[in-house]
Formats: structure tokens, C-alpha cells, sequence
């Protein structure tokens, strides 16, 4: 049943971003090979629970591909079909309790439907500094799991009433952040290996999670100008290749060594994000230089 939601999510998202395109006449020029590049690597990163914001982020900052103010939504709208092909592959592959996968999902999506209609409206210097803060915190969270400081969890594949209270308001939280461009993997691998799940179970309640809530996410900033189509398309036609490579074909990588690379590189972007929220502003305005092709 959670497979065909996410089916019709998809194929209304779609439609609803090829309205969204034509309405605000977005460039119509086919994405960069950069562009579609970025997609390949954050996309593949995603699906070995590396996460993606953090380094399309840095990446996007590095070739500035988009303005700061519509970096958020790009990425919202741009990852959203690669995780559902996410949430598709771990559906099939790991099972976990029905009733608990159902209901955190579904409170994601509403923490992220609220946590875009603000997203939406904040000034680019918010976006920033917020951005900067949850970049932070993720660069954080890996130094922490790479040092072995969190636990490993546990076995079980489902939580009692009290847990399962206490990881809803939890995953109500990171869905609204998400909106905001601070990525949820991280602190629900935690999260659930803290209540005594088998990391596995958190694959397929993070990438249900992160896919429903996206494109819900998504469909709010297609109402507005905060994203960049040619990006995001070319994080779409990257990442499904990239989410494919991961989950189908990769069987070992030297994770722990890409991880701590994948650190290096957060900690670099949230560096220059936060920079550029605290640079003083010219008392002669001067306008933004174009996205690079």
C-alpha cells in the first residue's frame, strides 16, 4: 500500500512540476553536466546513508550553481524521484513493523508540508544561517558515528508504544527541518540505534520518509521562485542512475574512509555559507552573479 502512495505521489509531482516550469518560465536549457554530475554523486552517498544535503550543499556553493536563496528548494524538488526509487529498493529489501513505518512516515510529511510554507518565506540570511547551523550539526553527527561515540543499536524491528511516542515527535522535527536544507539521515540513524533498532529498519523509514515528505516539500516550493528547475532536473536525471549504482550494484566500499572525505567537504560548506550570512552588506547594492552552466 505504501508503495502505491508513493507511486501516485511521484507521478503528481511530475505533473505538478512540469506546470510549475512552464508557469514561471523557468530556463528551458537542458542541465549541465555538472549539474547532472552532482546528482550522480550526492544521489549515490544518499542511498549508503551518507545523506545528500550536506553535500549537494557544498557542492553548490563550490561551482555556484544556484543563489543561496534557492539552494533549499532546488535540492527539495531535485532529490525527491531519486529517493522514491530509494524507498522502493528498501521497501522490498528490509522489512520493518508496518504500523510503526506508517505512522512515523506520516508525520514527517506533515512536519515537512508546515516546515516548507516557512522555508519558503525566510530571507536568504536566514536561509544561511540556518543552513550553516544544520551543516554543522551533520558534520557533527559523522565525526560522532566515525568515532564509534554513538551506539551501534540494537536487533529489534520494531519499538513499544513509549518509543514509538517519543521517535514521532522526533521525526515531526526532522521533516520540518528537512524543508529547510538540514538533512535527516544522520539524526534518525541515531535516533532509532538509541532506541534499540536494527540500523537496517531505519533505511526503509528514512527513505519512505524522506520521498513522501520531499515531494510534499516540493509541491509547496513550486509555488514559489525559491528554486532553480534546470538544477533540480539535473539532480533528477543524475541521482536515479546514482541511487541505482548504490543499491543495486555496490556490495562493499571502504565507507569509513568516504565518510570521513564527506566530512571534510560539510564542514568546508558550511564554512563558506555562514560566511557569506555574516559578510557586511555594500551600502550600494550589487547584483548576484549569474548560476554557473
Amino acid at each position: 500500500m505504501l508503495l502505491g502512495i508513493i507511486a501516485v505521489m511521484a507521478i503528481a509531482f511530475v505533473i505538478a512540476w512540469i506546470r510549475a516550469a512552464k508557469r514561471q518560465k523557468h530556463d528551458s536549457r537542458r542541465p549541465s553536466a555538472i549539474q547532472i554530475a552532482i546528482g550522480v554523486v550526492t544521489d549515490f552517498l544518499d542511498t549508503l546513508g551518507i545523506g545528500s544535503f550536506a553535500t549537494t550543499t557544498a557542492a553548490y556553493k563550490l561551482f555556484k550553481v544556484v543563489p543561496d536563496e534557492r539552494l533549499v528548494g532546488s535540492m527539495i524538488v531535485g532529490h525527491s524521484i531519486p529517493v522514491v526509487v530509494q524507498a522502493f529498493i528498501f521497501l522490498v529489501a528490509v522489512q520493518v513493523d508496518p504500523k510503526v513505518l506508517a505512522s512515523l512516515v506520516a508525520v514527517s510529511v506533515i512536519g515537512g508540508w508546515l516546515g516548507a510554507g516557512v522555508s519558503a518565506k525566510l530571507p536568504k540570511r536566514a536561509i544561511q544561517i540556518t543552513m550553516s547551523i544544520g551543516l554543522i550539526a551533520a558534520a557533527f553527527f559523522m565525526i560522532m558515528s566515525q568515532l564509534g561515540v554513538f551506539p551501534a543499536g540494537g536487533l529489534a524491528l520494531t519499538l513499544t508504544p513509549g518509543k514509538l511516542a517519543f521517535a514521532l515527535v522526533v521525526n515531526f522535527i526532522l521533516g520540518a527541518l528537512l524543508m529547510m536544507g538540514i538533512g535527516n539521515y544522520a539524526p534518525s540513524l541515531i535516533l532509532f540505534s538509541l532506541l534499540g533498532m536494527d540500523p537496517r529498519a531505519a533505511f526503509p523509514i528514512m527513505m519512505s520518509s524522506g520521498a513522501m515528505m520531499a515531494m510534499a516539500g516540493g509541491l509547496r516550493f513550486m509555488q514559489t521562485p525559491r528554486f532553480d528547475s534546470r538544477a533540480a532536473l539535473g539532480l533528477t536525471l543524475g541521482g536515479i542512475p546514482g541511487v541505482l549504482v548504490a543499491g543495486l550494484l555496490v556490495k562493499s566500499l571502504p565507507l569509513s574512509v568516504l565518510r570521513w572525505m564527506v566530512v571534510i567537504v560539510v564542514i568546508y560548506a558550511a564554512t563558506m555559507m555562514l560566511r557569506s550570512a555574516v559578510k557586511p552588506r555594500n551600502l550600494i547594492a550589487v547584483p548576484e552573479p549569474e548560476p554557473a552552466v
